[in-house]
């Protein structure tokens, strides 16, 4: 129950979010019983040709997937793209007559948390076997990985840094920016690994001169990137990686830097949902997803493929030092260590 109410909190944020802004709706077969008759076909036999899939994001990762899986199936797959919390909300909003089949999901918690509940159905999808146990579960595996970095604009009047602490440098005054980790759950990962491999007091000393050095938290990962990418700002401090990767390869003057004293992964689970109508052709769509064409499309994303036999367009886990993090008993300190870092960026 610990991680659901943990994630309670995600869920709360992502439903303000749909409140307060426009999203894009699933488009649900309206129509179908029209259509049915027209074509003298049931309007179950028309709505079993068809998917729903909940994402976070990447856009374009998701649209290449979906593309590909109903040119190679039929099935056509309806995309409702969103955060994580977002995502959340939408599910519990629609819990009375739902409506997702699978979810692909930006934290791992909410996967762990959605299990708990009895949400989601056991499948293994084939290729399963190519990803290492720590990526997989009976519950949900995951689609990629990304790793948090450090990521510098090239041309800013700032030298490049190599590690989380060169941030609290007076030459980086007023230059960085952070992504929040009560909304991005990649952020709060860094921090529970910066936790485990420094220690508290040295953790939380570290936030403290980032903000003395006038380090901002706008928001969300695109939040803290865009004025990097803008030139506004010099440096975040714990990026989510294949997105920088991503504007780096499209011309951006910037750099992806994982720091050699260590980072922490944020892999992307993916999942069928217990109360899927289309409990068949969801787990068609999670085995094209691990077969070797969808892992393909993940590595196009700058994303770390599961799939230990597929080649990614970046640096791979063994390149980094990755810090290994005991991620049930951080989980279990979520709301201890959001406030401490409430209290130090309020300082």
């Amino acid at each position: 129950m610990k991680r659901l109410e943990n994630v309670l909190t995600t869920v709360v944020g992502g439903l303000q979010q749909l409140l307060s802004t426009s999203t894009r709706s699933v488009r649900k077969p309206l129509g179908v019983s029209i259509l049915a008759v027209s074509l003298g076909l049931s309007a179950v036999s028309v709505q079993a040709q068809s998917l729903t899939v909940y994402s976070a994001g990447p856009n374009r990762l998701i649209a290449n997937l979906a593309r590909d899986f109903q040119a190679e199936t039929g099935t056509r797959v309806e995309v409702f793209q969103g955060t994580t919390g977002q995502i959340l909300a939408r599910l519990e909003a629609e819990r009375a007559n739902p409506v997702a089949d699978v979810l692909i999901s930006a934290s791992w918690d909410s996967a762990e948390a959605l299990k708990e509940a009895g949400d989601l159905l056991a499948y293994t999808p084939a290729g399963a076997e190519q990803v290492p146990d720590s990526l997989r579960d009976s519950h949900y595996i995951a689609q990629g990985v990304a790793a948090l970095a450090l990521v510098w604009n090239s041309r800013s009047d700032t030298p490049k840094p190599t590690d989380w602490s060169d941030l609290a440098r007076a030459e980086y005054r007023n230059e960085v920016t952070m992504p929040d980790p009560a909304q991005s759950g990649a952020a709060f990962e860094l921090l529970t690994g910066l936790l485990t491999a420094l220690g508290e007091e040295p953790t939380w000393d570290l936030m403290q001169s980032l903000r003395a050095n006038g380090m901002v938290v706008p928001g969300p990962n695109a939040r803290a990137l865009n004025p990097v990418l803008q030139g506004a700002k010099s440096a975040v401090f714990g990026a989510v990686d294949y997105i920088a990767l991503g504007q780096r390869a499209n011309g951006e003057a910037i750099e992806v830097i994982f720091p050699t004293s260590g980072t922490v992964l944020a892999p992307r689970p993916m999942m069928i949902l217990s109360y899927s109508r289309q409990p068949d052709q969801a787990k068609a769509f999670l085995d094209f997803m691990l077969s070797e064409q969808g892992q393909q499309r993940v590595a196009e994303a700058y994303l770390m493929p599961a799939r230990s036999d597929v080649e990614g367009l970046r640096p791979s886990l063994s390149a980094l030092n990755v810090i290994d993090v005991d991620s049930a008993e951080m989980t279990a300190q979520r709301e201890q260590i959001l406030r401490r870092f409430r209290q130090v960026m309020s300082q």
